[in-house]
């Protein structure tokens, strides 16, 4: 890492909407996880799915939250996000969202978060997929071959994070 004061962001993307009734718990536990190993969780930062869940597992363990907001509306951001971004730029802030976390980690998955992780490879950044299904995992493995892990848990998730994390 350019500056080894620097504290890691871990960007979190996922539905807003999630289909899959286990996302919530889990994104919230990624949060917390993030948020104990003293890194800087960021989102999408809206008050719904995989967003407002691993922001409020973030502070409930003293985490710091970053929310990349697409539109200028305040309405609707978590209340669980220290440092809203406000955007004004639709889906274009899934750029802002990947070209700003040191690691992207997908928790599920739907057509925004497929177009980050798109984003995320095409910066040559690391990408976990936690959750996400089986047709995406080959996708997305063919497409960035050791840029992508599959994690089955959160805890998993993290830990491949630690050791990126270390080689930054």
């Amino acid at each position: 890492m350019d500056n080894p004061s620097r504290r890691p962001i871990i960007g979190v993307m996922g539905p807003g909407a999630p289909a899959a009734p286990e996302l919530p718990g889990m994104a919230e536990e990624l949060g917390r996880l993030i948020a104990r190993a003293g890194w800087i969780t960021l989102s999408g930062g809206r008050d719904a799915g995989v967003m407002a869940a691993v922001n409020r597992g973030a502070k409930s363990a003293g985490g710091l939250t970053v929310g990349i907001l697409p539109d200028r509306e305040r309405r609707g951001i978590s209340v669980h996000v220290d440092i809203p971004i406000i955007t004004d730029m639709g889906s274009a802030r899934n750029n802002i969202n990947v070209l700003s976390s040191d690691v992207v980690i997908a928790c599920g998955m739907g057509r925004g978060t497929a177009a980050e992780i798109a984003l995320a490879l095409k910066a040559k950044k690391k990408v976990i997929l936690l959750a996400c299904p089986a047709a995406a995992q080959t996708f997305f493995r063919e497409l960035g071959g050791a840029h992508v892990s599959v994690a089955g848990t959160p805890e998993e998730a993290v830990a491949i994070c630690t050791v990126v994390v270390k080689r930054l």
